[in-house]
């Protein structure tokens, strides 16, 4: 567990239960939900939050500051297992209750909104989730200053939103104002600062500017090595992006090496079937399948898709974006049938799920649309153009 005071009263509330000096406090289920989401046992810990909110809410009532925090918990492990109309729904009620309680301009007010901004922006709603950003960032300026490390985190969080709606100088120009403020502030090696670095070498990185991505990059990798060690999670996150630049490089084996070491330490230090591992299996499969290696790719791809629906579910964008990558290897072993089976299946999720408009739903449908094609299925395949021109035109 990362976050020392809930460690410690969590572990508080242990001994004081073990030798009979407390009741059983609400908290408790509480408590073992964040453990269980720190482990990356989401499952587990969203049925103990569903519990411990009840009873938050019968003993405490719905607008304590201890249920809204269940609430907001809740909501942060629906956003990962990918239930993410459910975390907007929990995150709007936290936001509108704050404004109720504290007024627009409170630390918990400006928190939720950031959340429910985060959550937007999973949901492909990218300009609500700005105009949520652009309200966190001028309110924090303005109430704590410009280099306020709260700020900066409202500058950075609008930056990555301006990455994902294509506004890639307006998320790069912020980056660089980030990180230098953090360099005069922090220090070149603060953790903060090394993590603004991060941020730029993506939006590099998405911009074709793969030379200064890389040198970022090998830089981050260097710094957390030396402060974090080799074995600690921003670590092995730096690593794998590092990967990314190498594999759009053409380097795929410098990005094997790299990808190998970050699944052999995550699987020593999480355990096979953590997230992260998982994770990190994929995009191993994926370089395997860069590389012609495309029998070791489909075995490592099914293997992890399975493993993701027995721990995610069939519904989480994890497992949706795997059996997508799957679903490119059956293409290239010329499994075409199995590939139309695995994106029909995403296709329908994704509309249930994100909806028509969502970039990855209409991403699914024009893979679709050549699937069928190569399989000769002439009306489905003018059906899905059809249908993707429609959803083009109401966007515009």
């Amino acid at each position: 567990m990362t976050n020392p005071k809930v460690y410690h009263s969590f572990m508080t509330a242990i001994m004081g239960m073990s030798i009979g000096a407390t009741d059983v406090t609400p908290d408790f289920n509480a408590y073992f939900a964040l453990v269980y989401h720190y482990c990356g046992k989401l499952t587990k810990a969203q049925g103990l939050g569903v519990a411990a909110l009840e009873i938050h809410k019968i003993i405490l009532g719905d607008n304590h500051p201890d249920t809204l925090m269940v609430m907001a918990n809740l909501a942060a492990t629906a956003r990962f297992l990918g239930q993410l109309k459910n975390a907007a729904e929990l995150e709007d009620i936290v936001l509108k209750t704050y404004k109720s309680l504290h007024g627009d301009n409170h630390s918990d007010t400006l928190t939720a909104m950031a959340n429910l901004a985060a959550t937007y922006r999973d949901l492909g709603q990218l300009g609500r989730a700005a105009e949520l950003q652009v309200v966190v960032l001028e309110k924090t300026k303005t109430i704590l200053g410009e280099d306020h490390p709260d700020t900066l985190l409202a500058i950075g969080s609008l930056a990555f939103t301006y990455h994902e709606l294509g506004q890639l100088r307006e998320a790069e120009e912020l980056e660089v104002l980030v990180l230098k403020k953090q360099k005069t502030i922090l220090g070149e090696d603060h953790p903060e600062t090394v993590r603004a670095m991060a941020n730029l070498a993506v939006t590099y990185q998405t911009l074709g500017q793969l030379k200064e991505a890389e040198k970022l990059k090998v830089m981050v990798l260097n710094k957390r090595k030396t402060i974090l060690g080799e074995d600690h999670p921003a670590t092995l996150w730096a690593m794998g992006n590092l990967a990314v630049t190498y594999k759009t490089l053409g380097e795929l084996k410098k990005a094997e090496e790299l990808e190998v070491a970050v699944v052999e330490k995550r699987k020593s230090l999480l355990g096979e079937d953590h997230p992260h591992t998982l994770s990190a299996m994929g995009n191993l499969a994926w370089t395997y399948h860069k590389l012609g290696q495309l029998k070791e790719t489909e075995e490592l791809q099914i293997l992890v898709l399975k493993k993701r629906k027995a721990i995610l579910g069939e519904d989480h964008p994890d497992t949706l974006g795997l059996m997508g990558n799957l679903a490119s290897t059956y293409h290239a072993l010329g499994k075409v049938n199995d590939a139309e089976q695995l994106e029909v299946f995403i296709l329908k999720k994704q509309q249930d799920i994100l909806g028509d408009e969502h970039p990855h739903t209409l991403r699914t449908m024009q893979k679709l649309q050549q699937t069928y094609q190569k399989l000769g299925k002439l009306d489905e395949t003018e059906s899905l153009r059809v249908l993707v021109e429609e959803i083009e035109k109401r966007k515009a």
